[in-house]
């Protein structure tokens, strides 16, 4: 029984009493009502018959500046489709779909539709994957870090990243480049473990992708794996003359710009991929990889101490411009 059921017999069962005593205002009394209500409540009956005694829904009144439907329906959405990412990150991609509102308006229709922290909305794709896909997934959880250097191409961090053993694929890794200067981002995915043959072909691919953006490789960091210790590999920066850094033992913070990066893909790309359905080809895998990374180099804001909100083109072309202009010559009296 519902509450309108409730009050629809009540107000009958005032109705019937009034009549039985012939006394309106001892029923009204008795009921807890107005008299001037029950009489309304009983001449409602005699007009329009006793249906007209359930109650009437009220539409909610609509505010000057509230959210229009269909900007709460793209809210959800991009919530949904890229759980990771806060409410002041999702401004970037409500905007291309026309959506401009704060970031305490857009975290406050996720709160009230049950998606305010990233668990909820990690759960939401995972029971939606689920319900429509048929494939069960894991929550999981995030992690970060920072660093420095003079200019684009002084020091670029490299690293190995294990994505996961895929089902009907087998174990995918990720080799990842990113400039400590800039923060532009550069990685690809190999199959099986990465050795150190396959680390010297992504440090000529790092070499090349720099260059289109007139960026010069000069100094290399990595940790003491063996796909970056290995011949093929210290061969091949030899051969490209690239300085080679190692970091000390057990100092993952020593390669911080690039652990940090790699955090940021898990969060941002992998695990809503994952959350999403299941991923049988890593070709498809890559490619969608590169398409985040061109985001995240072009359009990507990063709000972090040394970024403040800018994105790695704007500070490869801001040092491109610093190079450019002319530099005042000191005078001699």
């Amino acid at each position: 029984m519902t509450a309108t059921d409730v009050i629809y017999q009540r107000r009958v069962a005032a109705i019937v009493y009034a009549a039985e005593i012939d006394n309106v205002s001892e029923a009204a009394r008795v009921f807890g009502v107005a008299r001037q209500t029950l009489s309304e409540w009983i001449g409602l009956a005699r007009r329009y018959g006793i249906s007209a005694l359930v109650p009437k829904g009220r539409r909610r009144p609509q505010q000057p500046n509230e959210m229009a439907t269909w900007e709460i329906e793209a809210i959800l959405a991009e919530a949904v489709a890229r759980p990771t990412l806060g409410a002041g990150r999702l401004l970037e991609h409500l905007a291309d779909r026309e959506v401009h509102r704060s970031k305490s308006g857009v975290q406050k229709v996720l709160s009230r539709h049950g998606l305010g922290t990233r668990r909820q909305r990690v759960a939401a794709l995972a029971a939606i994957t689920a319900g429509t896909a048929g494939v069960v997934s894991r929550a999981a959880e995030p992690f970060g870090f920072c660093h420095w250097a003079a200019a684009p191409g002084d020091l670029v961090g490299l690293d190995a990243f294990y994505v996961g053993k895929l089902k009907g694929i087998g174990p995918v890794w990720q080799l990842t480049a990113v400039d400590t200067h800039s923060r532009w981002a550069i990685a690809e995915l190999y199959l099986g473990r990465v050795n150190s043959r396959m680390a010297g072909d992504f440090l000529r691919l790092v070499l090349t992708r720099l260059a289109d953006i007139d960026i010069e490789l000069s100094a290399i960091v990595t940790d003491n794996g063996p796909e970056f210790t290995g011949k093929a590999f210290t061969d091949t920066a030899a051969a490209l003359d690239v300085d080679h850094h190692r970091t000390p033992p057990r100092s993952p913070d020593h390669n911080a710009v690039c652990e940090r990066l790699q955090g940021t893909i898990l969060e941002e790309f992998y695990r809503p991929t994952f959350h999403r359905g299941r991923v049988g080809d890593v070709a498809l895998l890559n490619r969608q990889l590169q398409g985040w990374l061109h985001r995240y180099n072009t359009r990507r804001r990063n709000h972090g101490n040394w970024m403040r909100g800018r994105t790695p083109t704007e500070l490869v072309e801001s040092a491109q411009r610093a190079e450019l202009s002319p530099r005042p010559v000191a005078s001699t009296v």
